[in-house]
């Protein structure tokens, strides 16, 4: 016989500050690096983000967004396009929504409403080739949480990590303390991203950081990649200079990653990016060298 499944109880948490800091604590036993907090009211204050697609178009309820970030490993995300970085791509993205799941579960018990939002919101790259916008964007979303600007690219960049950083998203009617946002652009506009694209689909602007992306091109790129069995493309989060863990890693620098191209066509063996061609080589049926 089947029976009705309990209410959750309610668990009192009276001060926002202390639930604040609980969230942040459980996210980080869960696995996220970074934690951030956003009042709705943001979305609108900021302008950037159009009503279709702010908090309280998704939930009529809501009053903060909290935002959690895993990074990508630096080491890794260099050997782009390998099965490799393919890999951890799909373990961070599983880890977000494992822990965006859970803490949303969690607020719900302690009789807070509360929604989770999908860290990919969409079913193929063919897809998007029909519609590039997700439903709600992760990268706003954690500008407005405090954690970092949106640079050229239009990845979000992080002190910690530079854009190489994943995300995901929590929509609450709990009223939490908001963190402030960054008060300084991350982004230099060094434009190495803009050079190092294989398909040309970033250009600069010359009245904003924020450089001109051509989504179309870009997600062909990524099904060419994804055919080959070694996708996402993360050439401009690989190349770009910030990030305190390009210094932890010893990392290439940003000019021989310019010279990768046709350094590799001229020699395969080219000791400087052997450890990269090795796992390139190695786990899919595409034979890129860079």
């Amino acid at each position: 016989m089947a029976v009705a499944a309990k209410k959750p109880k309610a668990v009192a948490v009276s001060d926002a500050e202390a639930l604040k800091d609980s969230i942040r604590a459980e996210a980080i036993a869960l696995g996220a690096d970074l934690v951030g907090f956003a009042p709705v009211g943001r979305w609108a204050e900021v302008g950037e983000v159009p009503p279709d697609y702010r908090p309280e178009a998704i939930y009529a309820k809501a009053r903060s967004v909290i935002v959690i970030g895993v990074p990508m490993v630096l080491p890794i995300i260099e050997s782009t396009p390998s099965i490799n970085y393919q890999e951890m791509y799909d373990t961070s993205n599983r880890l977000l929504d494992e822990i965006s799941f859970r803490i949303a579960n969690w607020l719900n018990r302690t009789g807070h409403p509360t929604l989770c939002m999908p860290r990919d919101g969409y079913a193929s790259l063919e897809a998007l080739l029909d519609n590039p916008f997700g439903s709600f964007s992760h990268t706003y979303a954690a500008k407005y949480a405090g954690l970092g600007t949106v640079g050229m690219s239009r990845n979000l960049m992080v002190p910690e990590y530079g854009p190489r950083v994943r995300l995901n998203s929590i929509i609450t009617s709990a009223e939490l303390p908001p963190d402030p946002m960054q008060p300084e652009e991350l982004c230099t506009k060094c434009r190495i991203c803009e050079k190092a694209c294989p398909t040309g689909a970033i250009r600069a602007r010359k009245d904003s950081i924020l450089g001109d992306l051509d989504k179309d091109e870009c997600t062909r790129h990524h099904i060419l990649l994804r055919d080959e069995g070694h996708w996402p493309c993360g050439i401009c989060a690989k190349v770009c200079p910030e990030g305190a863990d390009r210094k932890f890693f010893d990392c290439l620098s940003p000019k021989r990653y310019l010279d990768e191209p046709a350094a590799l066509e001229k020699d395969p063996d080219d000791p400087r990016y052997k450890r990269l061609v090795h796992l390139r080589r190695h786990g899919s049926k595409g034979k890129r060298l860079s």
